[in-house]
């Protein structure tokens, strides 16, 4: 990515989640955080790219803070329920028009594809969305957990002038993606090897997935140190069945 003070990742995170509270402060590989971990990864493979933290406003929410300003991340502090708002204000504020939109419960983002992403989002820069495409649905509505998604500032505005449905303001580009007639958006082709998987959970949502996780993580790095992709993953749990079974009770439980 090219050094344009206009592109920026955007890191979604907050410690008051409903289904496990604190999973953002949690060790989960040796004495770090999720948080720490995903913020780590970016700086190390995309040294030049901006992260901004936005977070809510809600005191519970310090320790993250702390945490992103510990890493040298800028920090926006907003609405607890109103996100798509936050995004906003986020971008606003710290002045990035295009945003790579990172949800903190996915520790096992895959470079790779976050590299296909930011290059196909830069010379592609007439789409107002981009994700990738998986089994015909963007990645952000499965389990997987790889990947991150693109998305304008001048979007993220026009879906708060369009509706005031509170399910689309939580729910930051759900409005985009589900009204491909009032945008332009692109879902690029995602690793094939996952075409018609529908048995991994990479997520973290529950206290269940964050123990699985944290061992599934221990293990890849002591495997491949911390140079560990969606093939390496995939070929792991293929190994390793009665990890994939708990990921499909888990899906089952939290399908949205």
């Amino acid at each position: 990515m090219s050094t344009g003070t206009s592109f920026c990742f955007m890191l979604q995170a907050r410690v008051g989640s409903t289904r496990l509270p604190q999973k953002m402060v949690l060790p989960f590989f040796k004495d770090k955080t999720i948080l720490e971990l995903i913020i780590m990864k970016l700086q190390q493979n995309f040294p030049h790219v901006p992260i901004v933290l936005a977070t809510s406003a809600l005191e519970e929410n310090d320790i993250l803070v702390e945490i992103a300003k510990g890493l040298d991340c800028m920090v926006f502090r907003g609405s607890e329920s109103d996100v798509l708002q936050r995004f906003i204000d986020a971008a606003d504020t710290c002045h990035f028009d295009q945003i790579i939109r990172v949800c903190a419960d996915n520790p096992f983002l895959d470079v790779s594809e976050m590299r296909n992403l930011i290059g196909f989002a830069e010379n592609n820069p007439s789409f107002d969305y981009i994700s990738f495409s998986i089994n015909g649905n963007p990645s952000i509505k499965t389990h997987f957990g790889f990947w991150a998604e693109y998305v304008t500032l001048q979007a993220l505005k026009k879906v708060s002038l369009t509706t005031k449905e509170a399910f689309y303001h939580e729910h930051v580009t759900n409005y985009i993606y589900g009204h491909s007639n009032l945008f332009q958006i692109k879902l690029i082709a995602a690793n094939s090897i996952l075409e018609g998987r529908s048995d991994i959970r990479m997520t973290l949502d529950t206290a269940v997935d964050f123990s699985t996780l944290s061992e599934i993580y221990l293990k890849l790095t002591e495997r491949y140190d911390d140079d560990f992709g969606i093939k390496e993953i995939i070929s792991f749990l293929d190994e390793n069945g009665h990890y994939k079974r708990i990921m499909t009770n888990q899906i089952v439980e939290n399908t949205k």
